[in-house]
């Protein structure tokens, strides 16, 4: 059940960061985070009173609270750095690189204690290789600085918010992940106040914006609950397949041509998932 739900979040993902990063070639990418993060606040809102498990928050780490709030704030700074690099047209250097985000949650894992079989371990390995290569490593014409340093904050902040994500999950993860969007959200506002700007959305965009808000919420929903339903470290593997989504998804609509390395890639990564699900 953990990998199947750890799995379909990638795709969700995978699908939020397409359609997040060709908005964003048309609108600041912080305003295209702050505005979809806003749409996700008010989902989880809904699911929160529907569901009835509202829990007060405390200021303890093994509590759900601390751990979204720090996941919210390098949460958004990764999804910022993340539209903001595939809005240059090097999804290439990109999100390669934001793959090598689930090293941060890995090692957290592995240094609480938890222990994977050795074929899982060599499964992961390939996986995450796999998806590396799927997203199409591009540095032929060069390895251009900024792109770079956009894969390398998204990766930042999408590891350590997964490893806080996987903490407050503990305690409820669709708190978790509404808490995060308080905390992003309520960023976002202070930066629209700070420079008297929304962003210049119109209401054609709105549809969209609720689209990405609503898939990157429910995929960050899944793979919360997938890492209270196995092991962290298999979790975290699983839903940084993302990548790949997003190459498949820029080759069949944008027509963005797959390079061979990609096609293995693909391979490995189901090589990789096949590996850990019979370790």
């Amino acid at each position: 059940m953990a990998s199947i739900l750890a799995l379909f979040s990638s795709v969700l993902w995978g699908t939020a960061d397409y359609l997040g990063g060709n908005l964003a070639k048309r609108f600041p990418a912080i305003a295209v985070t702050g505005a979809s993060q806003g749409f996700g606040l008010v989902l989880g809102i809904i699911l929160v009173i529907s569901s009835g498990s509202y829990i007060a928050p405390n200021l303890n780490w093994d509590g759900y609270f601390l751990p979204a709030i720090g996941a919210g704030i390098a949460g958004f700074l990764g999804l910022v750095s993340f539209y903001s690099g595939l809005s240059t047209g090097r999804m290439g250097v990109v999100s390669p690189i934001s793959t090598l985000s689930a090293v941060i949650p890995l090692s957290v894992a592995f240094l609480s204690g938890e222990r994977p079989t050795s074929i899982q371990i060599i499964g992961m390995t390939v996986a995450i290789f796999g998806a590396f290569c799927a997203s199409g490593p591009d540095i032929v014409k060069g390895l251009p600085i900024k792109p770079l340093l956009y894969g390398l904050g998204a990766a930042l902040g999408f590891g350590i918010a997964l490893a806080l994500m996987a903490q407050g999950s503990k305690t409820s993860s669709l708190l978790t992940m509404t808490s995060m969007r308080v905390a992003s959200v309520s960023f976002c506002i202070l930066l629209a106040i700070r420079y008297r700007s929304v962003g210049g959305f119109k209401v054609g965009d709105l549809k969209i914006l609720i689209i990405i808000g609503a898939t990157d919420f429910v995929a960050n929903l899944l793979l919360g609950v997938a890492t209270t339903k196995g092991l962290i470290s298999v979790a975290m593997v699983f839903g940084s397949l993302f990548p790949i989504v997003t190459a498949l998804l820029a080759f069949k609509f944008l027509h963005e041509r797959l390079h061979r390395i990609q096609y293995l890639g693909i391979i490995l990564a189901v090589s990789g998932v096949s590996l850990i699900s019979i370790g």
